[in-house]
C-alpha cells in the first residue's frame, strides 16, 4: 500500500511497516553518520560530501528520482521522514544531503523524457553528482518575479546573464537548475528555467557566505557572463518558470518544515535530558513548572508542527493543489522551532549560551527556518490569499 492509499484510507496516524523501516534506517544513520561529526562540521563550515555519498548508498538521497531513471521513486512523506530525523543531527548537514531534492525538482516536474534520463538518471544517480536551485538574487528574494538574469535568444540557443546569491551546495554544484527572464517587459509570464552545466564557458561561482548558523552548509554565488545554453537545456517551456517555480515550492516545502521539526524534536530531548540532570533548589529544574511549562510546550509545539508537516507531505503525493497546506506547515514548523531553540537555552540557563552544550548550535542554526524556503511573512501572505480568494 503507497503512503498515499494508506493515508486515504481515512484518518490513519500509524505509520507503514515499511515507512518504520525507513525512518529506523535514517535516525539510525543519523546517530551512527551525523551526530558524531556535527560539531567539527559546524566548526569548519565543512561540506558534508562523505555523508551525502553514504546517505545516497542506502537510498536516503537523492530519494524523490523514479526508479526508471535508477532512484528509488520515494514519495514526499517518505522524503519528510528521512528530513526530519537528518535534521535531528544536524540541519546544516541535512540541507546540503537534501539540496539535490530541491534542485532537481523543475526537472522533475516539468522536464521532457531525454532531460530526465540524462540530468537525473546520468549525472545523478549514475555519477552522483551535486545540482543547485537558482532563483534567488542579491534584489530578488521574496519577490521572485523581480530577478533581473536574462536569457537572450541566440540561434536555437540562449544566452544568460546574471548572477544569483544565497545558493545552497553552490561551490559543490555540477549543474544548477536556473530561471531567467526571457522577457522582461512581461511580468511573471516572462521567467524561464534552463539547466547549466557548471563547466560550460562564462559559469563562475562567487565568494561564499560566512554564515551564523547551518554552516556545514555550502552557501555561494553563481555568477553568469554570457553563458551558451543550447535551446534542449530548456525546462518546462518558455514563459513558464514562475508557475514552475511555485509548484516546486508545493513539493519543497513539506521537507523544509520537517527539518524544522526535527530540530524541534532535538531541543526537546537535550531539555528533557539537562532538566532531569540538573539540580536545583533541591530538586531536578523540571519540576519547576517555570521550566516544566516551557518544555511542556516544546512538546505540544512539535506533535502540532509534525501534523501539518505530515498533511502537506500527503497532499503533495495525493496531487491536490492547496498552496495553503505547506503554507501553514512551514510557517508554523519554522516559527515554533525557533521557539523551541530561544527556549532550549533558557533551560540551560547560562550553560545554553556556550558552544560547547549543544543548544547553542541549535539556536544559530533555527533562525534560517524564517527565511529560506519562503519567510514566515510569504507564507502568511500565501494564507490570507488563499482565505479570501474571490472576495473584494
Amino acid at each position: 500500500m503507497s503512503a498515499v492509499e494508506h493515508m486515504s484510507a481515512g484518518v490513519n496516524f500509524a505509520l507503514t511497516d515499511d515507512q518504520l523501516m525507513l525512518q529506523k534506517l535514517a535516525r539510525e544513520f543519523t546517530a551512527k553518520e551525523i551526530i558524531p561529526v556535527a560539531e567539527e562540521h559546524d566548526r569548519h563550515a565543512k561540506f558534508p560530501k562523505e555523508i551525502f555519498h553514504k546517505a545516497r548508498e542506502l537510498g536516503i538521497a537523492n530519494m524523490n528520482i523514479p526508479a526508471e531513471y535508477g532512484g528509488v521513486g520515494a514519495s514526499v512523506f517518505e522524503e519528510v521522514l528521512v528530513s526530519e530525523e537528518m535534521a535531528y543531527g544536524c540541519t546544516g548537514i541535512s540541507t546540503s544531503v537534501g539540496t539535490n531534492g530541491l534542485a532537481s525538482l523543475p526537472i522533475l516536474l516539468a522536464g521532457n523524457e531525454q532531460q530526465k534520463q540524462y540530468w537525473l538518471g546520468e549525472r545523478l544517480v549514475d555519477k552522483g553528482e551535486f545540482c543547485s536551485y537558482g532563483v534567488t538574487e542579491a534584489a530578488a528574494g521574496s519577490n521572485v518575479i523581480g530577478i533581473e538574469t536574462r536569457a537572450e535568444k541566440k540561434g536555437a540557443g540562449w544566452v544568460i546573464n546574471g548572477s544569483k546569491t544565497f545558493i545552497t551546495n553552490a561551490s559543490h554544484a555540477n549543474f544548477f537548475t536556473v530561471f531567467a527572464k526571457t522577457d522582461p517587459n512581461a511580468g511573471h509570464r516572462g521567467m524561464t528555467c534552463f539547466i547549466v552545466d557548471r563547466n560550460m564557458p562564462g559559469v563562475k561561482v562567487g565568494r561564499k557566505f560566512d554564515k551564523l548558523g547551518q554552516r556545514a552548509s555550502d552557501t555561494a554565488e553563481i555568477v553568469f557572463e554570457n553563458v551558451e545554453v543550447p535551446g534542449e537545456n530548456l525546462v518546462g517551456g518558455e514563459g513558464k518558470g514562475f508557475y514552475l517555480a511555485m509548484k516546486v515550492f508545493d513539493y519543497s516545502r513539506p521537507g523544509v518544515a520537517a527539518a524544522a521539526i526535527g530540530l524541534q524534536r532535538r531541543c526537546l530531548d537535550e531539555s528533557v535530558k539537562y532538566a532531569s540532570e540538573r539540580i536545583a533548589f533541591g530538586v531536578p529544574i523540571y519540576q519547576h513548572q517555570a521550566i516544566g511549562h516551557k518544555i511542556a510546550d516544546m512538546a505540544i509545539n512539535y506533535n502540532a508542527s509534525r501534523l501539518l508537516v505530515w498533511q502537506s507531505a500527503w497532499q503533495a503525493d495525493a496531487g491536490i493543489q492547496n498552496p495553503a497546506v505547506p503554507a501553514y506547515a512551514k510557517a508554523f514548523a519554522a516559527d515554533m522551532a525557533t521557539k523551541a531553540a530561544v527556549d532550549a537555552v533558557q533551560v540551560f540557563g547560562g550553560y545554553g549560551f556556550m558552544e560547547e552544550y549543544p543548544v547553542a548550535k541549535l539556536l544559530r542554526d533555527v533562525k534560517i527556518f524564517q527565511i529560506y524556503e519562503g519567510t514566515s511573512e510569504i507564507q502568511r501572505n500565501i494564507i490570507v490569499r488563499e482565505l479570501f480568494q474571490g472576495k473584494k
